[in-house]
């Protein structure tokens, strides 16, 4: 992810207060200590056995979720280019240090391997952490499952359209149908819905979009982030690990926070790409870049997520009203089971981090409940919404459903862990993470 410089002139006052209102060490080390923003691979968020038992008599009849596609290679090679080419021309003119020598190469090999798996395509962790997750899920619920197939219940899967999404989602019930070769049949082929799962790219989203190319606060508030006078030390760190001082000062302060940034984004896909390193020993990106200073690029690639796709300003909700039709298609899902309407034992659908992220800022999921002001801006410091946790790598949400007679209730897991529902449903006692349909339909205005 990369902070995109939309400076417009109406902008530089507000951009001024903005540096004024940041805190001198606005990136305290995040909760994920390893800095990788939403690039952070996946890991089930709780133990499997932690898990409440649903309330007596009562069995699960349905299952839903969405799932962010897994660990991928870079969009494109956009930044291994930039800094292959500084390094080139740092190696004839003989301004290496030690470990920039070893820089280069390790880059090259990396750069290989993304274009062999193909840019944006899933890596092979990202194919085991879909399979891995389906496998958890049929764990979880071995009586839903056992129902499905005996019952001939179909498995709807849906995608986004994208590759990455298509893939991870023939992933997902790839294993499904491994593990109980009795649900192949009812597993459908991956359909496509991007007004569903690609919102941000589709009609609902041209408000969004525009918001995005060209709202002045916008703009101003993430130049204030990046040009922090922390970001241009923490850049001529990163560069000074790779080259002698005299190159790194040859560049401007613009041309160093990109090459920097381009080292960080490098270093944050390393570990999606892990599978494909020399041996599956991982690609040691972590040589080039020291905590604090990947701790303070991943503090603006998290804040430029949290402006353009989460909770954002306390004022709008441009950045998430869009992921209503996810929430609804949940709802409805639910409804339909419960009116006798639905063929479906699950619905399975599979998106990306610009769906999850809204989606978890509208449902005010853990992380995601609180925006900022144009005064009082996001910092690591002051909020703790953290990209690593609130959509990593093949981050998902699911709802499963039980029934006991005419009650249903509803359990919600974030990346695995039961999660409570936004602040004003009311579960089915204090403590559990079960809810009432009904309570949850009124308590989303769906009443």
């Amino acid at each position: 992810m990369k902070v995109t410089h939309r400076v417009l002139p109406a902008a530089l006052a507000l951009g001024t207060l903005l540096v004024a209102a940041l805190p001198a060490q606005a990136a305290h080390q995040p909760a994920h200590a390893t800095s990788y923003g939403t690039k952070a691979p996946y890991a089930p968020a709780q133990s499997a056995h932690s898990y409440q038992r649903p309330p007596a008599g009562f069995t699960p009849v349905f299952t839903e979720n969405v799932s962010r596609h897994g660990s991928r290679a870079a969009s494109d090679s956009e930044d291994g280019d930039l800094v292959l080419a500084l390094w080139d021309k740092a190696e004839t003119a003989g301004q290496l240090t030690r470990k920039g020598k070893e820089f280069g190469p390790t880059v090259r090999a990396l750069q290989a391997a993304m274009a062999k798996v193909g840019y944006g395509n899933l890596s092979a962790r990202g194919k085991q952490e879909m399979r891995d997750t389906a496998a958890r899920m049929q764990r979880r619920l071995p009586s839903l499952f056992a129902r499905i197939a005996a019952d001939g219940e179909k498995i709807d899967v849906v995608s986004s359209g994208q590759g990455r999404a298509i893939d991870s989602a023939n992933e997902y019930a790839g294993e499904l149908a491994a593990t109980d070769p009795a649900l192949k049949p009812l597993i459908g082929a991956t359909r496509t819905d991007k007004d569903l799962l690609y919102f941000h790219k589709a009609a609902g989203g041209a408000a969004y979009r525009d918001y995005i190319d060209h709202d002045q606060r916008l703009a101003a508030t993430l130049k204030a982030i990046t040009d922090q006078p922390r970001t241009h030390e923490a850049a001529r760190n990163v560069l000074r690990r790779l080259f002698t001082a005299a190159f790194v000062e040859q560049l401007s302060a613009a041309d160093q926070v990109a090459a920097a940034q381009a080292v960080y984004n490098l270093y944050a896909i390393a570990p999606a790409m892990s599978e494909e390193s020399p041996d599956g020993k991982g690609w040691g990106m972590q040589r080039y870049i020291s905590r604090s200073d990947a701790a303070w690029f991943g503090y603006f690639s998290d804040a430029e997520d949290f402006y353009e796709k989460g909770p954002g300003f306390a004022d709008s909700d441009i950045t998430y009203k869009m992921a209503d039709v996810l929430l609804d298609d949940f709802f409805q899902q639910v409804e339909a089971e419960r009116a006798g309407t639905s063929t479906l034992g699950a619905e399975l659908r599979f998106s990306h981090a610009e769906e999850i992220i809204p989606l978890a800022a509208l449902m005010g999921l853990p992380g995601s409940t609180q925006p900022v002001t144009a005064q009082q801006p996001y910092t690591y410091a002051t909020n703790p919404w953290r990209g690593a946790s609130v959509s990593p790598l093949g981050a998902n949400i699911q709802w499963d459903v039980f029934r006991k007679g005419d009650r249903w209730l509803v359990r919600m897991l974030y990346n695995e862990k039961e999660t409570a529902f936004k602040t004003g449903c009311e579960p089915v006692a204090k403590g559990s993470t079960f809810y009432d349909l009904d309570e949850l339909e009124r308590c989303f205005g769906r009443a």
